[in-house]
């Protein structure tokens, strides 16, 4: 319902206010969201790309990922870390530049448990194996 009544724009458009606690309110829900999805997609309930990769979500999360607020940081490198656990996901990640984001979190995240989720993430998706090794050649 969320995606089908335009709550997923709604709630970016609100970050254009600039107060920092709305932005950090819309990445909560951001990761909320990712969590329950990626849930349902563990569950079985659910398939397919996630339907934050088709409001704009994703870039998003990428342009704020460096904010200087610890709440609104944390909230964004969970939003991440959950939306990677979908395979589904995989060409976006790449694509955007979320995967190198990924990286980082799993090594910077002020959050052991977040640096855990993003590092387990990153092992266990071969589409993302695949595209490290690339990058390291």
């Amino acid at each position: 319902m969320l995606k089908e009544d335009g709550g997923i724009k709604a709630m970016l458009g609100m970050v254009r206010s600039g107060n920092n606690d709305v932005v950090a309110q819309v990445a909560r829900g951001l990761a909320n969201f990712a969590k329950c999805e990626s849930r349902a997609m563990v569950q079985g309930h659910r398939k397919g790309r996630s339907l934050l990769m088709e409001d704009c979500a994703l870039e998003w999360l990428i342009d704020n990922c460096n904010t200087t607020s610890a709440s609104t940081r944390r909230h964004i490198e969970l939003a991440l870390s959950h939306l990677a656990q979908n395979e589904d996901n995989a060409g976006d990640f790449i694509s955007s530049g979320a995967l190198q984001e990924l990286q980082r979190i799993s090594n910077e995240s002020s959050r052991e448990d977040i640096r855990n989720l993003a590092k387990k993430m990153l092992k266990s998706n071969p589409v993302f194996q695949g595209e490290m090794r690339l990058g390291q050649q």
